[in-house]
């Protein structure tokens, strides 16, 4: 069990989204304590966005499904989302932000820019290809987990490979969620400066990370095996 949780401490997606925390806690809190960010914390945000009712959703679900479109993490607009519109709005926005910006690139990359990508990047829609053939849903709820990776290739590399849109989204929006919430609870806890929210988002994080990598290394894992057993049987057959 030691183990375990030291191998988990020691894997740099754990890492890197920890650090990805600490970051958007630090910021959060010198714009909410710091007179020099007062007016953009207080008069900007409530009057743009909190609360300029259906136009200001519409502002952040424009801002973050652009955002997330260009490759800006997942994570940010989640955070903001948090600060903006509290915990269970926030995660919503920020999920519908994410999956509308996904589908911006998955489509253009499958109807626009396919040649090109095949182009440059075959090894990687090969290797994309061969993990989401088999339970394409699944699978992408799986990469969705993951704290590191990058967002924004994952959706054009997935758009030019065999993998059905409907099961990518799907498994994409579902995928979201966890991760999405969590740091809108850091956005939330950082407004209100709420240290067992804070917290609490550290934690949460911590056990979906481990269960994100858990869950790779066992698809990875029965990859590996049906492939090593393909091969044992053609070369038996060749024999």
């Amino acid at each position: 069990m030691y183990q375990k949780i030291c191998s988990l401490f020691a894997s740099k997606a754990l890492q890197k989204g920890l650090l990805f925390l600490l970051v958007c806690a630090i910021l959060g809190s010198l714009i909410s304590t710091l007179p020099l960010f007062d007016t953009f914390n207080r008069q900007w945000v409530d009057s743009t966005i909190r609360n300029n009712g259906v136009l200001g959703v519409g502002y952040f679900m424009m801002f973050s499904a652009g955002a997330m479109a260009i490759g800006c993490p997942r994570q940010v607009m989640a955070f903001l989302g948090g600060y903006a519109f509290g915990f269970m709005q926030g995660t919503l926005l920020s999920v519908a932000g994410a999956l509308i910006g996904c589908m911006l690139c998955f489509f253009i990359s499958r109807f626009l820019l396919r040649p090109f990508i095949k182009r440059h990047y075959a090894q990687r829609i090969l290797r994309v290809n061969d993990f989401l053939k088999d339970k394409p849903m699944t699978k992408t709820i799986v990469i969705r987990l993951l704290p590191a990776g990058n967002n924004l290739l994952t959706n054009i590399l997935a758009g030019v490979t065999d993998v059905k849109a409907r099961h990518f989204l799907t498994g994409s929006a579902i995928g979201y969620i966890p991760q999405m919430a969590i740091f809108a609870l850091m956005g939330k806890g950082i407004v209100v400066l709420s240290i067992w929210k804070i917290g609490l988002s550290v934690l949460l994080f911590c056990i979906s990370t481990a269960l994100s990598v858990r869950l790779y290394k066992q698809y990875k894992h029965s990859k590996l095996i049906q492939s090593t057993a393909a091969s044992a049987v053609s070369e038996s057959v060749r024999a």
